[in-house]
Parts: structure tokens; sequence; C-alpha cells
């Protein structure tokens, strides 16, 4: 584009700019509205919220105990915590035959970090987001 075709086009925007459009207080009411709506949430809304809430919750759970849910939870639990008890089992088991200056304590305070620490961190941040 030129420069005439730049100047038109910001003469153009001024003038838009520059133009008042009355609305009679319709802004300022639209706005009141919407503060007292926000104040005052309805009775029957958050009744239906808490219902909609109690009813989902028990849907999942009946479906959790139908489906077996709760066996699948344990043995999901037991794998996991055996692989990582067999993973840090081979880990300090081989570290001192793979030439690794790795000193046991240390290795079991970065796992303990690992494990306790950053999933309370990210479950604090969590919370305080949501």
């Amino acid at each position: 584009m030129t420069d005439k075709d730049n100047i038109m086009i910001e003469d153009f925007f001024k003038q838009a700019a520059q133009q008042q459009i009355e609305d009679n207080g319709f802004t300022e009411k639209v706005m009141a509205r919407i503060a007292e709506r926000e104040r005052q949430p309805s009775a029957v809304n958050r009744r239906l919220s808490l219902l909609w809430t109690l009813f989902c919750v028990a849907v999942a759970l009946g479906l959790f105990f139908v489906f077996g849910g709760w066996e699948s939870l344990k043995a999901s639990i037991m794998v996991l915590v055996s692989t990582a008890l067999t993973s840090l089992e081979v880990l300090l088991t081989t570290a001192p035959t793979a030439d690794l200056n790795l000193n046991p304590v240390v290795a079991l305070l970065a796992v303990a970090f690992v494990l306790v620490y950053l999933p309370y961190r990210t479950a604090h941040k969590l919370s305080s987001i949501l």
C-alpha cells in the first residue's frame, strides 16, 4: 500500500472514532442489571445445581462399583507401587556397578521429593486456582 492509501485509511478511522452514538442510559441499565444478577443468584438455580451435582456423583459412584472399579483401582495401585519399588531396587543395585557416583541417601531423598512433595505442590496449586 502507498502512503496515500495509509493516510486515507487513518482519516476514515479518525472520523469514525469521533462519532458518538447516544444510548439514552442503555449501557448503565444493562450494567446495573448484570451487577444485580451477580449479587443475588436464584435459589432455584442453586438447588438445581446442587441436585445435578449430587445426581452425577451418585451415577459415577454407582458405575464405579457396578463395573468393578474398586478392584481395578486396587490392582492399579499395587502394580504402580510394585513397579516403583522394583525400579528403585534395580537402580540402587546396579548403581555401584555402573560407575555412577550415586549416594543411596541422595537417591532416596530424590525419590521422596518426586513422590511426596511434587504431588503436594501440584494439588496445592490446583486448589488455589479452583
